[in-house]
């Protein structure tokens, strides 16, 4: 009786349509909500190791086993967990887009100025090595080489000091 109705087969189609619509609204709010669950456990991530380098801050004997880096002073040891975990917090504003690609590069421009995050920097230039290429952690800090870099040759005009566009994965 559908074939006889033109009208019938009209409703079917627009309520195909209607349904492939909706399908797809449905993946995309999907992948958003896979997206967030991603960013929220990044950031629980982050807390944990934070916690942890708080544990290795206030108590010498956990310092050790938080810190991987020798002939430090206390205070030393206690200052590179902290300017670690400072870089790391900024990082992730970016990996969970809080901020676009400048606007990382403008914070951690501004905290390679200090001169202890310099030193942290380059006590763990090694550990930077051993970062798989393409990754996040290694594109960010090839880029951080460059503002440290410019810093060291023209100190004084840190803040028109270039900084790389995102290089990509």
């Amino acid at each position: 009786m559908d074939a006889e109705n033109p009208d019938a087969r009209g409703n079917d189609s627009a309520a195909s349509g209607r349904s492939e619509e909706w399908a797809e609204r449905l993946v995309h709010q999907l992948a958003l909500l896979a997206k967030e669950i991603r960013y929220a456990n990044l950031i629980q991530l982050h807390r944990i190791s934070v916690e942890q380098m708080e544990h290795g801050m206030a108590d010498p004997a956990l310092a050790d086993a938080v810190s991987t880096l020798s002939g430090l002073t206390e205070r030393e040891r206690r200052q590179m967990i902290h300017v670690n975990a400072r870089y790391h917090g900024i990082v992730l504003q970016y990996r969970v887009e809080a901020m676009g690609w400048n606007e990382l590069m403008g914070h951690l421009r501004v905290l390679c100025r200090n001169p202890i995050f310099d030193r942290y920097w380059e006590l763990t230039r090694d550990h930077r090595r051993s970062l798989p290429r393409g990754s996040l952690e290694a594109r960010v800090g090839k880029a951080v080489d460059v503002v440290v870099q410019g810093l060291r040759e023209e100190p004084e005009v840190w803040w028109v000091v270039a900084h790389p566009d995102e290089p990509s994965p």
